[in-house]
């Protein structure tokens, strides 16, 4: 039994493999519609979310399984104090597979050493969000064709943002891939990014603080927001949530094959005007999502 807590648990291989079934899946939806029937899904989420917890439940139910679960730590017996541990062992008797959002890094894998099914992280904290990066992987297959050979900026909030972080950890693993890390100063990328992963590998790397400098570089524009959650004061949200807004002026100064993504929710990052440009990508990525979650559940179950 496998569970997916970080990105790196699937190798280049295996992650390519389940890349191109999500593909497959895109094209032949028919095929895979009741390949789970009798199966369940459980979503554990302690924090509220949107894209992440209904591509999931889209996900199993368009495989033809079911769904069950909570969307917030006060509808779960987490508000009577109950351990993460003893939640999974419960589940585990309710369910074939789960995936658990945490606010606290490193909860998923406290669930899976407790776990009789497979455990999917689908987001722990700032830590980790892997099936938002397998996500992230397929779009830029699909609209770059490849993973290779690209200029990836990475802009707004890399400090606190888990999908950053894991897109980087990941992408490293790929022939010829150089980041632009596009941030100011409070919330550039942590030291063990930078040192233990970015450095370590020698990856090439350059940090700036300008988006329009950065522009015509890049193959791949990887927005995020000021996440307002992660701040323990709100001066300083409000302070530097405003510093990026992506909008048709500064993309005159991109390439016509530049192609733009965000993990979403959006606040202002992204000027509603860009959303009918060719470039913006968010919406197909978060569509995307529901294929990569389908690939992932039946890669876990072993379900051919």
């Amino acid at each position: 039994m496998r569970h997916l807590l970080n990105p790196l648990d699937f190798s280049v291989e295996e992650t390519n493999a389940l890349l191109e079934l999500a593909i497959d899946i895109e094209n032949n939806r028919e095929k895979y519609s009741k390949i789970c029937e009798g199966k369940k899904l459980a979503t554990l989420f302690y924090e509220p979310s949107t894209r992440t917890r209904l591509s999931f439940e889209a996900a199993m139910l368009n495989l033809g399984g079911s769904v069950l679960g909570f969307h917030s730590a006060d509808s779960s017996s987490a508000a009577k104090g109950e351990s993460v541990a003893d939640t999974i062992r419960v589940i585990s008797s309710y369910a074939d597979i789960a995936a658990m959002r945490h606010p606290k890094e490193g909860a998923p894998l406290v669930a899976s050493k407790f776990s009789s099914i497979p455990v999917i992280n689908a987001g722990d904290g700032g830590h980790q969000h892997p099936t938002q990066t397998l996500t992230d992987l397929l779009t830029i297959k699909r609209m770059k064709g490849s993973i290779s050979d690209l200029t990836v900026g990475l802009c707004g909030d890399l400090k606190f943002g888990r999908t950053v972080h894991s897109l980087i950890n990941a992408l490293i693993r790929y022939p010829n891939i150089k980041f632009v890390l596009i941030s100011p100063e409070e919330l550039k990328v942590p030291d063990y990014i930078r040192d233990d992963v970015l450095k370590a590998n020698n990856i090439e790397f350059s940090e700036v603080t300008s988006l329009d400098e950065a522009m015509p570089e890049l193959d791949i524009l990887y927005m995020t927001r000021v996440q307002k959650e992660r701040f323990f004061n709100e001066e300083d949200y409000i302070r530097l949530k405003d510093t990026y807004i992506l909008d048709k002026q500064k993309l005159k100064h991109a390439k016509k094959d530049m192609y733009i993504l965000h993990p979403l929710p959006r606040v202002n990052e992204i000027s509603v005007e860009v959303d009918n440009d060719p470039r913006a990508a968010y919406f197909k990525q978060a569509e995307f999502g529901v294929y990569v979650r389908m690939a992932l559940i039946l890669t876990l179950l072993e379900v051919k």
